[in-house]
């Protein structure tokens, strides 16, 4: 599923009634629930990095105020 993330670290995510991802949509019309667990749980560790990285950025700005 890691094929499935964008550059940047992004997911191409679009979750539906019956799929969940651009790129698994492209390629079968069902994704098994395993899938989608794996799928959702990458989006999530982008979005946790992603959210890591923003404070990040919000302590240095701060500390240069």
């Amino acid at each position: 599923m890691s094929d499935m993330i964008m550059k940047g670290g992004g997911l191409k995510m679009n979750c539906g009634a019956y799929t969940c991802g651009d790129y698994a949509s492209q390629q079968r019309s069902f994704l098994t629930k395993e899938e989608k667990i794996e799928l959702l749980s990458e989006y999530k560790e982008s979005l946790e990095k992603e959210a890591k990285g923003v404070a990040e950025r919000i302590s240095e700005m701060q500390k240069s105020k």
